[in-house]
């Protein structure tokens, strides 16, 4: 077995994930996580880079370094918590922290063909420099090149490790946005699928800190407190990322508060008030919810059959009920009923692709992105 160690830091920016894993061909163990928050002015510029600004590559470049910097504080603290030295890890699988994921591209009104694109930052060579380690990283572009969404790209890892012999199984990662692997049983050797159902905690966590200041709603407490409003649930299920067809992807881009408030402005158009916060809340969990349910309902998967959560959203016990009343005849569960903490599935897949680039093994699943062909995916970057 080698050691390589994952990084992650999602959509909803909580904090940066580093996850120590032992991997095989079949097998990857996680042996040892930490987390660690960016510090809160490095949060704060990489929150200014989600949306269209001034100085825009100037702050890009600064960050780049910055992430990256607070990536191998992630990894000092693992390395010293399992007294290990950088000789022990084969290398680090790095995400970066994405600040643009426009895999259809935008539209720059001056005749430039538009082009899709996603962008991570955490400059690689920063990283393993002050590590020590090699780095693998920019997993997503690749499959972007080749025509795909470039994201997502977990059913691959979700499906070398995670499928059963016999029995198929959905995974459900929730973290900014939401995402589903569809798994069949191992015996019948078929690919998986996946994709973003849309937004997972991100419109929660905005509409949270715009009311009450906080990172996020904890335990869906404030949520508890509203009552969903069907008819605001109604407009947003409209969407029409909601009915588009897979392969797709999304972000914060399109999942913000200026979609949310469009929807907000057409209701109170028709009403006599306009909704209390926390009935938004509550209605923004019930999306969430509905949408991720609504996309296994689809797979007709057999009566009592598996679904995991791992992420963020996987602590939130008022979501979390609410999919399992949503999908009565499957098994819901936190993906500690498969031997891995929910906070740290996502780092560990960045572990495995690490390993599958290392290896020569494709990283992406063209029936997920709807990349014209499987690829190795990242780049690497030698320490020395």
């Amino acid at each position: 077995m080698a050691k390589y160690i994952g990084l992650m830091s999602g959509t909803s920016m909580d904090g940066v994930d580093a996850v120590l894993c032992d991997i095989t061909a079949d097998k990857c163990q996680t042996l040892h996580a930490v987390s660690i928050s960016y510090p809160a002015n490095l949060l704060s510029l990489l929150h200014s880079l989600c949306t269209p600004s001034t100085n825009e590559l100037n702050a890009m470049a600064t960050a780049d370094r910055l992430v990256a910097e607070s990536f191998a504080q992630a990894v000092s603290v693992l390395l010293s918590e399992t007294q290990l030295s950088s000789s022990d890890i084969t290398a680090i699988g790095s995400h970066g922290q994405t600040i643009r994921h426009f895999p259809q591209g935008v539209e720059l009104h001056n005749d430039v063909e538009q082009k899709g694109f996603t962008c991570q930052i955490g400059d690689t060579n920063t990283l393993a420099v002050l590590t020590n380690i090699d780095v693998v990283a920019d997993f997503r572009r690749k499959d972007i090149a080749l025509g795909g969404q470039g994201a997502p790209l977990v059913p691959a890892y979700h499906n070398a490790i995670f499928a059963h012999d016999t029995q198929p199984r959905v995974l459900v990662n929730i973290g900014g946005i939401a995402n589903i692997s569809v798994l069949a049983a191992k015996q019948n050797t078929i690919a998986p699928l996946g994709y973003d159902t849309g937004p997972g905690n991100t419109l929660m966590d905005a509409w949270v800190k715009l009311h009450l200041n906080k990172p996020y709603d904890d335990k869906g407490q404030w949520a508890n407190t509203g009552v969903v409003s069907d008819d605001l649930l109604t407009k947003l299920l409209s969407d029409s990322y909601f009915h588009q067809t897979a392969p797709k992807s999304t972000g914060r881009e399109y999942f913000n508060i200026a979609w949310l408030t469009s929807y907000l402005d057409t209701l109170a158009s028709s009403q006599a008030s306009t909704l209390p916060p926390q009935d938004v809340q509550a209605t923004l969990l019930a999306l969430t919810a509905t949408s991720i349910a609504d996309e296994i309902n689809k797979q007709k998967m057999p009566k009592g059959a598996q679904v995991i959560v791992c992420g963020g959203g996987a602590f939130n016990p008022m979501l979390m009920q609410r999919i399992a009343n949503l999908l009565p005849s499957y098994q819901v569960s936190d993906s500690h009923s498969i031997n891995i903490h929910p906070q740290h599935v996502e780092g560990a897949a960045f572990a495995w692709l690490a390993f599958a680039h290392n290896n020569n093994i494709p990283g992406n699943v063209p029936a997920v992105t709807g990349a014209s062909r499987e690829a190795v995916l990242g780049i690497f970057c030698p320490a020395n």
